[in-house]
């Protein structure tokens, strides 16, 4: 049976008879799973298809994939809260957004003859119970360009639909009123918006930069959805009073309490149910749509269950031990029942879906309910990747070759378009004929056999079928560690705007020094209003600037405990800012001679040889960010200028200096010159010393480790090597500043963590540098460096986008808390 014979299975009307709905797949591989979701999508008549993924990772990629495989199809993804059952806290809003919005749209009814959409939700998310349909069905208020809506009545939708009051619209779910203006920040928007009021008309709605407040794209429709599953209303509160009450008696707790108040509570959503009259699931959603099962289901759903089962009893057993000791809970469980599904619902409500499962294993015949897709997994270049005397991608390139042999199309996919476009210039070079770059998997299916796909695809693994293979790039490099990338929004100001400053904050007028910012004032002039910055002054005088002069500001970055303010009118500022003035231009005559000096020295240009650099750029084990492509990019472009560089390159620890560094010591090498890789420790030595060693492996480069670990013999033989130019790279510490080192070719200097590196260290490597190419690797660069680098004297480029899993610290106060110090040690354990 075929993917079009199970699709018309579920194009059927009608609920299954019980125990004949289950199918089981066989055959297909994980990295498959999006176009057999995409193929059935296609197949069922416009009966939707709700596929349970085993976790929030296995979520996000089968969402990217079915980009590929299926755009033309509506993928609504469910994600579960990011917060622990029974914790303290509450899901970010990020993750409330894309819930509500999911939400949202599976309560909208479909229009007759829509086609199909695919639902994907993790197993943490279909488990829980959800606010029922009635809420996101139709509640939604939409606005357009022209309507007549009073700004009350929107205040009022908004503030009864979850949505918190500001000064300012920074994150999902947040209004401000000023004037005739509202700005909102609907739940799965991608930016927020501003509602323009003319008396009652919307004359405008724009969407706007929440770092910059400035707007942007008009719209002429806008839909506001409510912003929370837990709405705080007269009704909801009256709810959660008597089933709270209901529940733990009469009690008055900080949740009980706030929660009457009308206040919302970080974490109340655990207490969901007592706020609705009923819940609903995520099957009552989607009444009608076809069930699909991710692999390994059973153990994910079991394991979750049992996850929920041991934070109840814990919280349960704080209870009680507060009880005994007549102390006042500060935490009071639902049972888990009101909040998730248990195993026996979760089977009922198979039993009543047509139902398939996954299963990457193939079957030797078709047996009972069970269908053989006849997939595999892609087998990999493992062996090549291992062995230096076969060329990488000579093997796959022959690979594709016998794939297109046996009459099966094959897509080369990349997890990025710059590794993408990477493996299309390798391919060439290796003789791999009709490669053709396209954007989904019907411009795929339409290549000729001779030609092959190279296209931007976030797939761990490649797959075999009978007439298509995809080959990921982490089967021909290895393993890769990738995220979504995050376009950063610059700002191009100190400070950006008046509610990024609190009262009694120290700042710096441009012409008249430092004063304290005491509020946001509005001042009439001129029969106009104006928002200003106030500022005071010594002696209590009062400086007003306009918020559009907000450029004239800078924070103050001393101790504020020793700062005197400065007077309005008075000579001490300006005396100040022209002794400071004549301290730079002294200072600037000095570094301009050096640099000038060092401008007029022709340095060696060097390039990188296109085949080997870009294979050496391949085994690097992650998607480069784009502030590290910036910055190689710029190593680059001083390496081959032929004037010598002098460029910082500052990032924090982990975020990628190391890979610039490795790059430029490639080039450096590979054009004939030394490098030189000095560090301030014996351990970052050894450590830098394993990181080359293993990524230039099969490269015919040589690398000598020198510092106090190395023995006395072996040193020598490394100093003589490197006077000899048998050494392409050293990495040592201050060991390699002695006099008795002498390199015949050095062409590349690397100053890892240049701060630590004293003066006497510095002027030896003034002497070691005049025309030699040098790079400077800093997480804190020290006050004269960078000032070099900030006032153009050397060149800089900044790391500050974070590595991949790297999260923000999210902080909050609480009481003391055993499951969560416990969760917190187990989590640091494993």
């Amino acid at each position: 049976m075929s993917l079009r014979d199970i699709a018309g299975i579920f194009s059927k009307p009608g609920q299954p008879k019980q125990g004949k709905n289950s199918w089981q797949l066989a055959g297909v591989p994980e990295g498959a799973d999006a176009l057999v979701l995409a193929e059935l999508a296609r197949e069922t008549g416009g009966r939707d298809i709700l596929h349970v993924a085993r976790d929030g990772n296995r979520l996000r990629r089968l969402q990217q994939a079915l980009g590929f495989f299926a755009p033309e199809r509506e993928t609504i993804a469910l994600p579960a809260w990011d917060c622990l059952p029974y914790d303290r806290l509450s899901p970010h809003p990020d993750i409330v957004s894309a819930r509500l919005d999911a939400l949202s749209r599976l309560a909208t009814p479909k229009a007759p003859g829509s086609p199909a959409r695919v639902i994907i939700v993790s197993v943490a998310a279909i488990l829980q119970r959800v606010p029922p349909r009635a809420l996101y069905a139709n509640a939604g208020l939409a606005l357009k360009t022209g309507d007549t809506l009073s700004l009350d009545a929107l205040v009022t939708f908004l503030a009864g639909n979850g949505y918190g009051r500001s000064d300012t619209v920074m994150e999902p779910g947040e209004f401000a009123v000023r004037g005739g203006i509202v700005d909102l920040y609907p739940p799965g928007a991608g930016e927020p918006l501003r509602i323009d009021f003319f008396g009652d008309t919307i004359e405008q709605i724009r969407g706007f930069d929440p770092m910059t407040q400035r707007s942007a794209v008009k719209h002429e429709a806008a839909a506001i959805n409510p912003t929370s599953e837990v709405l705080l209303n007269d009704a909801s509160i009256a709810r959660f009073r008597v089933g709270y009450r209901d529940l733990f008696g009469a009690v008055d707790d900080l949740l009980y309490e706030g929660v009457s108040a009308g206040r919302r509570q970080i974490g109340m959503e655990h207490w969901l149910p007592l706020f609705h009259d009923r819940l609903e699931t995520v099957f009552d959603y989607a009444p009608d749509a076809a069930v699909t099962l991710d692999q390994q289901i059973d153990e994910a759903i079991a394991a979750r269950l049992e996850l929920v089962a041991d934070y109840y009893k814990s919280r349960q057993e704080m209870l009680q031990k507060a009880m005994r000791s007549r102390e006042t809970p500060d935490y009071r469980p639902l049972p888990p029942k009101l909040l998730y599904l248990d195993g026996k619902e979760w089977s009922a409500a198979l039993e009543q879906r047509q139902t398939i499962r996954f299963w990457p294993f193939a079957v030797e015949s078709e047996q009972g309910r069970t269908i053989d897709l006849g997939g595999r997994k892609h087998e990999g270049f493992a062996v090549a990747r291992t062995k230096r005397d076969i060329n990488l991608f000579d093997v796959v390139a022959d690979s594709v070759r016998r794939a297109q042999a046996a009459k099966r199309r094959v897509v080369i996919a990349g997890y990025t378009a710059g590794s993408a476009d990477r493996l299309l210039g390798l391919f060439k070079e290796h003789g791999l004929q009709g490669l053709v770059q396209i954007g989904d998997w019907q411009a795929a299916r339409a290549l000729p056999l001779e030609a092959v796909g190279l296209a931007v695809l976030p797939l761990d693994t490649g797959f075999v079928l009978d007439d298509s293979e995809i080959i990921t790039e982490q089967d021909i490099l290895g393993d890769r560690l990738v995220r979504p990338a995050n376009k950063r929004k610059p700002s191009d100001r100190f400070i950006a705007e008046a509610s990024g400053l609190a009262e009694g904050d120290l700042v710096v007028h441009r012409e008249h020094g430092i004063g304290q910012y005491t509020g946001l004032v509005t001042l009439q002039i001129q029969h106009a209003r104006h928002d200003c910055v106030c500022l005071v002054y010594d002696g209590g005088d009062k400086l007003f600037v306009p918020v559009e002069n907000l450029d004239v500001l800078s924070r103050f970055g001393s101790e504020m405990a020793t700062v005197s303010l400065d007077r309005l009118g008075g000579a001490a500022w300006q005396a100040r800012t022209a002794k400071l003035k004549q301290r730079i231009a002294d200072m600037a005559e000095r570094l301009i001679r050096i640099a000038a000096e060092r401008a007029i020295q022709q340095g060696e240009p060097m390039a990188p040889t296109p085949g080997q650099y870009d294979e050496f750029c391949a085994r690097f084990a992650f998607a480069e960010t784009d502030d590290q492509l910036n910055a190689i990019s710029d190593v680059m472009s001083d390496l081959s200028s032929g004037k010598p560089m002098d460029r910082l390159v500052c990032g924090d620890v982990g975020f990628g200096k190391t890979e610039v560094a490795l790059r430029a010591a490639f080039v450096a090498a590979s054009s004939g010159f030394q490098v030189a890789v000095v560090v301030p420790t014996t351990l970052l030595a050894r450590q830098h010393f394993r990181t080359f060693v293993n990524r230039f492996e099969g490269f015919p480069t040589r690398i000598a480790q020198l510092s106090r670990l190395v023995t006395a013999k072996d040193a020598a033989e490394a100093k003589r090597a490197i006077e000899a130019a048998e050494v392409d790279i050293v990495i040592g510490t201050h060991a390699l500043l002695a006099k008795s080192i002498q390199f015949k070719n050095l062409g590349l200097l690397i100053v890892d963590e240049e701060q630590h590196f004293g003066v006497a260290h510095k002027e030896r490597l003034k002497e070691m540098r005049p025309d030699v190419h040098v790079l400077t690797l800093t997480a804190t660069p020290i006050p004269r460096t960078l000032q070099l680098a900030l006032t153009g004297v050397r060149d800089m480029s900044l790391i500050a986008t974070p590595p991949v899993d790297r999260l923000a610290v999210r902080t909050f106060v609480m009481p003391y808390d055993p499951v969560t110090v416990r969760e917190a040690l187990l989590r640091e354990q494993y």
